[in-house]
Order: C-alpha cells, then structure tokens, then sequence
C-alpha cells in the first residue's frame, strides 16, 4: 500500500507542472558540484540544492548538519548535539555513500571503518555556500558518490575592496559564547582571506531521558577553525591560489544505556590546497591542476566511572589523504542544431593511509583493534555537454577508476534538461551508475581479544556499485498579477545498490567483511513554494523513501519513509528578516542488532525509531547599514525525539548576537 501511495504522488505533481501559465526562475544559480564544468542550475539534470551565505546567517545556521537538514532527500542521524557522531543517508543509500568534498577536494574520512564522513564537526562561518547534488556522480567524482555530492565553498575575496573586515559575536543559554573574525580583499593582483572563529558550550545530555542510568551529565563542546586563501592574477585568465584550514573539536560523549562523564572525544582536520588555472586560446580552453591533502586525526577516551568500573578505552585515527587532480574544459564549436558545446576532461591521482588504534583494556580482557594500510587511486574521466535546437541540455559523462588491489571500476552517467517556455517549466531526466571503494578498514582491518583474532579485514573485497535513474520537474504559475506565485518541483529515483560490503561471522568464529546485500530504493522528492507577498515566501518539502534490504524485504536502519521541512522567510519590515522552520522525521528501524537497556528497553533493532518534530526559528534585525543584530532559537518545542535510538535531541536554546561586515 505504502509504494502504491508512493507511485501516486509522483505520478499527482505533473498535471499541476503542465498547467499552462507557469513561469520559470528568472536567475539561475551557477553551480560547479552538479557538473564540473561552471554551468546555470537550470541545464543540470540532477537534484541541486544550493544553500547561499545569506541563508546561513538568515536561519542561524552554525553546523554543518543543521545547514543539512532540510535539504530534501537527505537525512542526518546524529548521536546528540555539537561534536556528536552525525550520520548523512542521501536517498536511502548507506552513510559511507555520500562524497564531501571542500573546494572541490575530496575530505571524507580515510580512517574511519567505511570511509564515512562525520556532519557533526564542521562549523560555518568561512563558508560562501553549500552545494548538494542528489544521485549517481561518481562519473564526475569517483568512489562514495552513489547517494550524491556535497560541496562546502569558502568565501571568496571582494574584488573591489582592499581590506573588509566582517565578524560576530553570540552568547546564550548553556553558557554558550560563539565569535569569529575575518577579513578578504584585493590589493592589485592579489587577493586573500583570513578568517578564524570559536565556539564553546556546555550542552545538553546526550542520552535519552527514559533511560534509568541518565544523571543527567551535560555533554559539552568546544571548538575551533582558521582559513587563510591568498590568490594571484597576474594576467585576465589566470589564477593561482593557496588555501589552508585547520579545526579542532573537543566534546563530550555518552554510551547508551548509561551516562559516561568520563567519555570524551577530539576531531581535529587540516585541508590544504595549491591550486592554478589559466584560460588558453582566446578562452576556448581552460586547464587547472591542483594539489591537495587533508590529514584527520581523532581521538577517545574513556576511564572508569561510578556507572562502569571496568570500561577504559582509548582509541585514535589518523589518515590522510594527499592528491593530484588535472582538469580542463574546452568549449565546441556549434554543429548544426547542437549549440553551447563544453568538453570536460582530467586525470586525478591520491593515495590514502589509514593508521588507527582502538584499545579497551578491561578486567575481563583486553579487546584491540586497528589497521596500518593504505592504497592508491588513479582516475580518468570526460564529460560532455551540448544544447539541442536551443531547449534541450543534454550531458553524458563517463570515468575510470582504478584502486591498488581493487577491481577497476568504470561509471557513467547520462541526462537531459528540456525547457518548456511554453508553460514555464523545464523536464530532467537522467540515469547512472557509481560505486564505493572498500574502506582500508574493511579491506585490512585486525581486531583481537586477549591475543586471539576475532576479526580481520577482506583483502579481497569487491566495490559496492549501483545503478539509478531520476525524472523530475519544475515549474512556476503566475496567478493574481504575481509571475511566481507557486513553485512546484517533483523529483522521482529508484536506484539498486548491489555488492553491498557487510560485516559477517565466518565458520571459524572470525569476524570478516563480505559483499553480499543489495538494497532497493526509490522514492519521490516534492517541493512547494510559494510567495503570496513580496515579504513572504515558503517552503514545503516531502521526501518519500523506500528503501529495503533485497533479500530480507526489511526496510533499511535510518532511512524514515517520511521526512517533511517547512521553512519560511518573512520580512514583514524593511529591516527585519524572522525564518522560522519546522522539520519533521517519520519513524525508521535501528541497526541490526538487538540489544537492551538497564530498564530492559530495546534500545536496537526490533524497536524503531519514533518519528519526531523540530521547530527552530531566527531572526535577524539590520539595525545599521553593516552591522545586523540576531536571535537563534533551537528546538523551541524541547521535542524529546531520538534521531538515533537511545541518543535525544539537544534541548530548547537560545543565542542572541551580533555579525558585522565593513
């Protein structure tokens, strides 16, 4: 019943997109994530949603994870407030499916056990804006692009401005004080960012108050970030430019069933990037090589407590990853109906090492586990664009990758954008495949206990690979003398994710890594905009998922069937902007494994997770022309939802402050 109803909503939102009368978005946002040659949002046929600097300072956004979390299709699970682990799920796929990339550089955790990346960590205020491209795009981007991309983008330098300045300062509830400085200019041919910014909190408990053992322990967050870019132009064309950014968070932590004050974690990252352009032949052709690397280190430690005498750990991560990318576009001449021709073509080089230790020494034994490994990747890929008889975008897109003691795998990727000016709409289409690399974790992996191997990494492990498709719309109508009263997108995928790399226990009790699921998923994303006033507009997004294990037909962990976000802007004043935003998340099944609190709850699989309700608000106040003063209101409800079982979310806050920019 539930994928008849699935079917029926997809199937409902073209006859309101043909409806005659509709218009089209007048400016087109310029992305780089959906396709890496600069191309207008509008010919991409991919999902795109693009989070600007104005919505971050507008919502009150300072994580990375709240920026997230009304991007339709994507869910987060996060394990508590700042600093907890924060899970990304893009249209059903696992949480080691989704790339993140920072400037383009790929910063996804080497040294975590699937390759995963932690939305819980970063911070915001040196970035221009957030690009999430939902979908297969490992043809553009390689391993871990099979649910989508999401591209962080730091600031850029006022090009006509020597030095300006910009800053803010907040404090509030749970004695939480946020600041931050920076400044960007151009002197001639050179152009720079320093920034830098701290925030500091005790938080909130992270265990769920229905647990008996909750004390309750609040679990704090201190963290910090710098970035510094320096750019040269020495002549119109060519650019070269550095970037460095390094954070480093420190938080508390807690361990279900049971409070741990003596828990604690720190994340520390460096990204570094050395990077040159240059456009040759009369802008024809535009070649770009860049460096990178990026090192995360993290470390957790626990000791003895009066709720668990016994447990002591302490565990660390380091990996590291160092590459080469060369990338050029070249632009085609037209040929006959086929106009706006662009080449895309490049070769990319990393290599990737891991070395971890975790350690829990007990009094029942002592349990190890780690891996000192790593591996290569070298990668070719094309892309191709075209515009057919001036309405029709059409894109293909192919790449190889080839991983040291990995099958090489070779995706692609194939779409079209049709725009109907006739009834003020455009049609996408597109379909393709990706894959992930197995992580050096599960390729090399060994855990012991008391000496005796109890598990031990697959070598021999084959990429997980996946095959999707999407067809979606959007569409304007023009109604009392308003041409975008409503904005109406649909958006339906389906996708089979096969070769999934499971954990599994061998006949000799050894546990090792294997390939043997396959996931089915689609689902539909629909959206509903609408401006009644020039100070109103709003947001509505639904995003239905389906996404079952192939053989067991059970749903999979963490992916809720619903999820709904309701977001607005009202500016009912010139100076006053108000943002308020509801988010809503269905009930989802737990991990696959049955365990049970201290008051004899499931707390695992077997018990879902309830469904739950968000209510933020901000609201900003230009009281002079370059300084605006602000309020962040969290959680307003004090919803008690567990977005992952046995962990709550942070409790009812506020933050009031002020940003600058000269």
């Amino acid at each position: 019943m539930r994928r008849i109803s699935l079917a029926l909503a997809a199937l409902a939102a073209p006859a309101l997109a043909a409806t005659p009368g509709l218009a089209q978005t007048a400016i087109p946002e310029i992305t780089v994530t959906g396709s890496r040659i600069p191309t207008a949002e509008e010919r991409i046929p991919a999902a795109i949603t693009v989070i600007t600097r104005q919505d971050i300072e507008e919502r009150g956004y300072q994580s990375l994870s709240e920026a997230l979390n009304a991007v339709p299709g994507l869910r987060l699970a996060p394990q508590g407030g700042l600093g907890q682990v924060t899970s990304g799920f893009l249209r059903g796929t696992g949480s080691s499916n989704v790339l993140v990339l920072l400037d383009g550089a790929p910063v996804n955790d080497v040294a975590s056990p699937g390759g995963a990346f932690d939305f819980g960590q970063d911070l915001l205020f040196d970035v221009e804006r957030i690009e999430v491209a939902r979908g297969p795009f490992s043809s553009l981007y390689g391993s871990s692009a099979i649910g989508g991309v999401v591209n962080l983008i730091t600031r850029r330098a006022a090009p006509d401005k020597a030095f300006q300045p910009y800053g803010e300062l907040a404090g509030g509830s749970q004695n939480t004080l946020r600041g931050g400085l920076g400044a960007t200019g151009t002197v001639g041919a050179f152009d720079y960012l320093l920034s830098g910014n701290s925030i500091s909190t005790r938080g909130f408990n992270a265990l769920a108050p229905r647990f008996e053992a909750n004390i309750p322990e609040r679990d704090g967050f201190r963290g910090a970030a710098t970035t510094a870019r320096l750019g040269w132009t020495p002549v119109e064309g060519t650019r070269i430019e550095g970037l460095i950014r390094w954070r480093e968070n420190h938080f508390g932590l807690d361990s279900v069933p049971q409070d741990d004050p003596n828990y604690s974690g720190m994340d520390r990252r460096w990204n570094g990037q050395l990077r040159g352009e240059s456009r040759l032949l009369d802008g024809l052709w535009t070649t770009g090589l860049r460096v990178f690397s990026t090192e995360q280190t993290r470390r957790y430690t626990n000791l003895p407590d009066q709720f668990d005498a016994f447990t002591r750990e302490d565990s660390r991560y380091r990996g590291t990853r160092t590459g080469l990318d060369w990338g050029n576009t070249l632009r085609l001449p037209s040929a006959g109906p086929l106009t706006q021709g662009a080449l895309g073509f490049g070769v990319t080089h990393w290599a990737e090492q891991a070395r971890t230790t975790q350690s829990f020494p007990s009094d029942f034994g002592d349990f190890t586990s780690g891996v000192r490994a790593q591996q290569h990747t070298t990668a070719g890929w094309a892309s191709l664009q075209y515009r057919l008889l001036e309405r029709i975008d059409l894109t293909a897109g192919l790449r190889h990758d080839s991983v040291t003691g990995v099958t090489g795998e070779t995706t692609w990727k194939l779409g079209a954008v049709l725009q109907l000016p006739e009834v003020r709409s455009r049609l996408r289409v597109s379909a393709g495949t990706a894959f992930r690399a197995p992580s050096l974790f599960e390729r090399f992996g060994i855990g012991s206990f008391d000496g005796f191997v109890t598990s031990a990494g697959n070598p021999d492990l084959k990429p997980e690979r996946s095959l999707g498709w999407e067809i979606g719309s959007d569409t304007d109508l023009a109604l009392f003398g308003r041409p975008r009263l409503v904005t109406a997108g649909w958006t339906f995928f389906q996708s089979r994710v096969r070769d999934q790399i499971v954990n599994l226990a061998g006949p000799d009790g050894i546990y090792t890594y294997g390939n043997i699921n396959r996931a089915d998923i689609h689902g539909a994303e629909l959206a509903l905009t609408l401006r009644p006033a020039p100070w109103f507009e709003t947001t509505t997004a639904w995003t239905i998922t389906e996404a079952f294990d192939a053989g067991t037909e059970r749903r999979l962990p963490r992916r809720p069937e619903h999820i709904v976000s309701v977001t607005a802007r009202l500016a009912p004043f010139p100076k006053l902007v108000i943002a308020p935003t509801v988010l809503f998340t269905g009930r989802s099944p737990e991990a696959a494994f049955a365990s049970y609190a201290n008051d004899g709850t499931a707390y695992a699989y077997g018990r879902s997770n309830p469904a739950g309700t968000v209510v933020n608000l901000a609201a900003t106040w230009q009281a002079w022309d370059q300084v605006a003063l602000f309020l962040e209101a969290r959680n307003l409800g004090n919803s008690r939802w567990e977005p992952v079982n046995g962990f709550v979310t942070p409790g009812r806050s506020v933050l009031v402050g002020t940003r600058f920019a000269l």
